[in-house]
Parts: structure tokens; C-alpha cells; sequence
């Protein structure tokens, strides 16, 4: 699987490494996809049209048009399922942490009065859900790209700072929560929460250390020493605990099992749940 550095990938001539905000304009292809993707700047995504889904450490963030999201610096695996007619549309808005801090720095005593009587949990995936003022500022963002003219630095700065002020007075403690810093490396905690975050999706274990910013030798051996157990064995075991509870608690048929337990098709599934419980699916459902 490719890695996507972004924003370098897709930006292409229009990458401005040197700049702290930048505006792009991204059209993806017709079709379905899946990739790694390290984000190295912050991002905001102002989905026009599609759907993606994102695999974080923290959580699975399913992206969609009535929405916008904040996606802080990090890697991540992107699943897109997008329509056959039309290609996933949005603007993306990338963002050093820099600039974030200069808007608070510009506006600490509006931030201090809000952080003075609520406690604020950090949050580095962030969905809002969209208003009047975005569907305005994103249409107005479309025609400045639309213009064919090159957007300044300064309009780039100013249109940043617009959406995060809007966002500071109607939605101050989601927008808070966002962090100006992000560590590294993760602690065992969360390393724990991506690990069982992604137990029912279809993300491999090359990918799950991918997600947590590790290589794969050093994912099994922190994995280890949490669990107890290799990683290969203990997502067997808990796909299957989870698919023999779909089949037998639930009724469901082992044919619409598979994909709500991480598995891309059914024969894949067959061969490891018998590898689990020593008969088919079937013949489990029937025996029992």
C-alpha cells in the first residue's frame, strides 16, 4: 500500500511548504480507494461532496458532506467508497501549529474567560456540523480557487482566522479542545484505545502500527507487553468471540457477518473462523 505524505501529495505546484496556511482545492477520482496517509500539517476538511473514512489512533472518523472536520498532525489509513457518478469533492485548509497558536495568543482573554469555568478534554479529531456561515465561507473559498488567480498568503491567513473566530463563539469548547501540540509517540492507554477502535474494521496489522506512528516489530513488542498475547492471535480471538455472538445471539447468517467483523469477503472469514472454532460458520450455526 502507497504511503500519501500530505499535503505535498496532492497539492502538487500549489504546495507552499514555507507557508503556515494554505488553501487547496481537492477533486479525488471516481472509484473506490484505500492508502496510508501522514498528515504533516493540521487540516481542516470542507467536504462539498462523497464520503471518506478515516482510521486514526484515536478513532474512525467517517467524513461527510453535512459535516467539516479538524484532523490534527499524524499518520492515518483513508477509505473512500465514492460514487460512480461524481468525484469526492471538498477544501482542504492545512495549518502549522504555529498559526493555530497565534490565534490563540491573539485571542487569550476571550479563550481564558471560556477555559476559566470549563474543564477541556483534547480532542485532535474534530467534527462540526455544518451552518449557514460554513456553506457561505466555503462557497466563498470556491470562487476565490475557481478565480484562477493565486490566493496570497495574507488572504489565506485571513480566511483561516475568519473560521477559527466563528468557531470560538459558536462552538468554544469542541474548538478548544483541539490541541496546539500533539506528542509522537503514544502511551500504552492509547495504543490500547487504536488497537480496539479497529477491531471490526478491516485494517491489517501493518496498518495498525502504521495508525500508531511504530514500526511494526516495535507495534508487536508494545503490544505484548499490554496484552499479553501476540496481535495476530488476539484480534483472531476477539473477531471471532464477536462473529460467533452475531451468529448465535443475533440469528444473523454468517453471509452478513463477515464485513462487521473486519473482513473484506466471506471465504477469508470461513477460513478463519474455522481456524477458531474448528468448523465453517455454517456448521457451527447448525450445531448450535
Amino acid at each position: 500500500m502507497n504511503i500519501f505524505n500530505l499535503p505535498q501529495d496532492i497539492t502538487g505546484s500549489q504546495n507552499h511548504p514555507n507557508e503556515d496556511v494554505f488553501i487547496h482545492h481537492y477533486n479525488a477520482p471516481i472509484g473506490s480507494f484505500k492508502g496510508k496517509s501522514i498528515l504533516h500539517k493540521n487540516a481542516v476538511s470542507l467536504v462539498i461532496s462523497g464520503t471518506k473514512t478515516m482510521h486514526f489512533a484515536n478513532k474512525t472518523v467517517t467524513i461527510r458532506d453535512g459535516e467539516f472536520h479538524f484532523l490534527s498532525v499524524g499518520n492515518c489509513i483513508v477509505t473512500m467508497d465514492l460514487d460512480k457518478t461524481k468525484p469526492f469533492e471538498s477544501v482542504l485548509i492545512f495549518f502549522g501549529n504555529k498559526a493555530l497558536a497565534d490565534f490563540h495568543f491573539k485571542y487569550q482573554n476571550e479563550i481564558a474567560d471560556i477555559k476559566k469555568n470549563n474543564k477541556i478534554e483534547t480532542e485532535p479529531y474534530i467534527a462540526f456540523k455544518k451552518d449557514g456561515f460554513v456553506d457561505n465561507y466555503i462557497a466563498f473559498l470556491k470562487l476565490l480557487i475557481q478565480s484562477g488567480a493565486e490566493i496570497s498568503s495574507q488572504m489565506q491567513l485571513v480566511k483561516f482566522e475568519e473560521l477559527m473566530l466563528h468557531l470560538l463563539e459558536k462552538h468554544p469548547l469542541q474548538f478548544l479542545a483541539f490541541p496546539l501540540t500533539k506528542n509522537a509517540e503514544l502511551g500504552d492507554m492509547e495504543i490500547r484505545k487504536a488497537v480496539e477502535i479497529n477491531v471490526v474494521n478491516n485494517v491489517s496489522l501493518d496498518e495498525l502500527a502504521f495508525i500508531c506512528n511504530l514500526s511494526l516489530s516495535t507495534f508487536k513488542r508494545r503490544f505484548m507487553k499490554i496484552y499479553g498475547i501476540a496481535p495476530g492471535k488476539w484480534l483472531l480471538q476477539k473477531r471471532m468471540e464477536l462473529a460467533g455472538d452475531l451468529i448465535l445471539k443475533n440469528g444473523e447468517r454468517p453471509g452478513e457477518v463477515f464485513y462487521k467483523v473486519g473482513y473484506e469477503n466471506h471465504s477469508s472469514f470461513s477460513q478463519s473462523f474455522k481456524q477458531h472454532f474448528g468448523v465453517t460458520p455454517k456448521a457451527y450455526q447448525q450445531e448450535n
